[in-house]
């Protein structure tokens, strides 16, 4: 708050409160603000509202230790891993049905061909 107010009194022109008072007999004159000045205006409001916020979220919590692992647990497969396996089951897959494919084909043509010469 101490920065808001050295920032009022130099910006806007206030004169400080003597005794803890202000002058209320002093005309109060409108000034143009330049563009510097009411960004740094906003920039000391928002800064205002988030030093509490960061004041208040500090804990005095411990860190946790971890725990010692009982058992050697399987990593989580990463993105790459389990794209890898995908890849790999759909060529299995795929060479299967090139290899049943093959099969019935030379079957079908061992079928034409020993079954023309029995007609004969």
């Amino acid at each position: 708050m101490l920065v808001h107010f050295a920032f009022m009194y130099r910006v806007l022109n206030v004169k400080r409160p003597s005794q803890g008072r202000f002058d209320m007999n002093r005309e109060i004159k409108s000034e143009v603000i330049s563009r510097r000045s009411a960004l740094s205006l906003l920039g000391m409001a928002a800064l205002g509202l988030a030093v509490p916020t960061t004041v208040l979220t500090v804990s005095d919590a411990e860190a946790q230790q971890p725990a010692a692992p009982t058992a050697p647990a399987a990593a989580p497969m990463t993105g790459t891993e389990r794209r890898q396996e995908r890849r790999t089951r759909r060529v299995r897959r795929r060479v299967y049905r090139r290899k049943a494919r093959r099969k019935g084909r030379e079957e079908r043509r061992e079928l034409r061909r020993t079954g023309s010469e029995e007609k004969k």
